[in-house]
């Protein structure tokens, strides 16, 4: 699985965020291709929460441990 994402607050403005099988992850800067869309989503992220909408799953709202504030547009993709 990608997550192609584009905003404020990662470590780089545009990147992509690589998930494999075995649960390991990793980070490129850029967009990988190729892209077959799954769904788009927007993250807010202030302090703890997190906001979340995805254009399959809908709204979610979440909390993390460390405080951060972050603004992502991004691509779920296979």
């Amino acid at each position: 699985m990608k997550f192609i994402e584009i905003g404020i607050g990662n470590k780089w403005f545009v990147r992509t965020e690589t998930e494999l099988n075995d649960g390991t992850e990793f980070e490129t800067k850029g967009i990988v291709r190729p892209i077959q869309c799954q769904s788009i989503y927007l993250r807010v992220w202030i302090g703890k929460k997190v906001y979340i909408y995805d254009s399959k799953e809908g709204f979610k709202k979440t909390e993390k441990n460390r405080n951060e504030i972050k603004i992502i547009f991004g691509i779920k993709s296979l």
